[in-house]
């Protein structure tokens, strides 16, 4: 199994070279030059076994052999292990054919810990196996960061850059990140928006001087590993409810495009997935673009769901890759147009080739407030807003087709976002008593400006690979 780049100007690599690379030197993101595919019976055979199992049985196709299947089970159990719900990924029923995937019950309340805690051992034995020490930096709206801070903190072999919008994440979210103590944590509060710090992060990649100086990698979901990890849970979820035997939906709340993304990859392999459901909060530059052809950035609103306050969704690119059939010359297209003018025009065909897998909903703010008391109301089931915008949607695509199971994708715990629970429900989540020491934590966080130059500057001074001998 080799790894092939969207862009088409970069040699293919192997499992571990792309994981560690992170964005392909072209530009691109890496994808695999071929999508193993699962057969009924061995999907069907997931039913009932543990989550490490699972993803042991999803993942190794994609491997090529690198990694024993011993020692794949024994990182599958560890970054499971870790998790406060023995079925890792837990599913419960809203109402009539509308189910909720709790994806929170990892180390810091959000989905990002499914693939986090795995990602850091597999780069942790292919660092080993390679006597090497590299560099990650990130960028989040609030949920990435806390769950790549957790995963690595205190890791010999590597230090965690993470830049997150200054004064744009919640409190919950900021502590998670700021009250590291470890010496290889760093966190850096930009003085701009997510994509800001996810533009600056991409420019830090081509700079092919910096990236090899400081052995520089990502974790966010440009990184295919993660989006790897969470095709899993896919698996997990529909076989409890009948698959590979019935179809279902997904409805994902959607800003960097990885989550659905996985949920696509899940349906190339042979998962029966009927629609993938785009949820995107009042920034619904995906719900547009698949609404009229046309992928245009727009200024990014803050909203009570700030992970998903983002314009350019870089997994877009993916399936641009996918939907193109294949075409790295269109995709470089796409994205020249987009870094020129802010914006390109998908062709017909492959504007269609979406929509043949994918529906889109925005939900405003008071959408999103009225469906988390909704659900309290109707349930007694508190969500956060992330969760909230996922549960409208897979509503508005059950009023057209009632027929297939629906499964929203709880990508956070309420207790991150208290205030806007608070202001839906009236009542405020506790954060679980593991967590309560972070609101009383000190915090250490550098503010800086919305400058590549300054964070390189940064990076480069404390990184503890630039500094490793030739």
């Amino acid at each position: 199994m080799h790894y092939i780049s969207t862009r088409g100007e970069t040699a293919p690599l192997t499992f571990s070279e792309a994981m560690l690379a992170g964005l392909a030197r072209d530009g691109g993101l890496y994808v695999p030059q071929t999508y193993p595919a699962l057969t009924r019976e061995a999907i069907a055979g997931f039913g009932g076994r543990p989550y490490p199992h699972v993803a042991q049985a999803v993942i190794a196709p994609y491997l090529g052999g690198e990694i024993e299947p011993h020692a794949l089970a024994a990182m599958a159990e560890a970054a499971y292990a870790t998790f406060d719900h023995q079925a890792v990924t837990p599913l419960v029923q809203l109402g009539d054919n509308l189910f909720f995937l709790e994806l929170f019950h990892g180390s810091t309340l959000a989905f990002k810990d499914v693939a986090m805690q795995l990602l850091a051992r597999l780069m942790d034995h292919a660092l080993a196996e390679r006597a090497q020490r590299l560099t990650i930096v990130g960028a989040t709206s609030g949920d990435t960061g806390a769950a790549a801070i957790e995963a690595f903190k205190g890791r010999d072999n590597i230090d965690v850059f993470i830049l997150y919008p200054h004064n744009r994440v919640s409190d919950v979210q900021r502590r998670q990140m700021t009250t590291a103590p470890e010496d290889n944590i760093h966190v850096i509060a930009l003085e701009g928006t997510f994509d800001d710090a996810q533009a600056i992060l991409k420019a830090l990649f081509n700079d092919k001087v910096f990236r090899d100086d400081v052995g520089l990698t990502g974790v966010n979901s440009i990184n295919w590993a993660r989006v790897l990890a969470q095709i899993v849970y896919y698996f997990t979820s529909a076989v409890a409810l009948g698959s590979p035997y019935r179809p279902v939906s997904f409805a994902v709340p959607t800003g960097n495009f990885g989550d659905v993304l996985a949920g696509y990859i899940a349906k190339r392999m042979g998962l029966p997935v009927e629609r993938l459901i785009v949820a995107t909060n009042e920034n619904d530059i995906l719900t547009r673009t698949l609404a009229t052809g046309r992928y245009e950035v727009r200024g990014v609103t803050p909203t009570q769901s700030p992970s998903m306050d983002i314009q350019v969704s870089s997994n877009f690119e993916r399936l641009l890759f996918e939907a193109a059939h294949r075409d790295a010359g269109a995709v470089r297209s796409y994205m020249a147009r987009l870094k020129q003018s802010g914006a390109f025009d998908l062709s017909g065909g492959d504007l269609n080739a979406i929509r043949a897998d994918f529906d889109a909903f925005a939900a405003d703010e008071k959408t999103t407030r009225d469906e988390i008391a909704r659900t309290y109301r109707e349930t007694g089931y508190v969500i956060d807003p992330h969760s909230a915008v996922g549960v409208s949607a897979a509503r508005n695509a059950l009023a057209k087709d009632a027929r297939t199971p629906m499964i929203a994708l709880g990508t956070a715990h309420p207790a991150k976002f208290p205030d806007a629970v608070m202001q839906a429900t009236g009542i405020k989540p506790a954060l679980p008593a593991r967590l309560a020491a972070i609101m009383q934590g000190r915090e250490r966080f550098d503010v800086l400006a919305n400058d590549q130059a300054a964070i390189a500057d940064y990076i480069r001074a404390r990184a503890r690979a630039a500094r490793q001998p030739a």
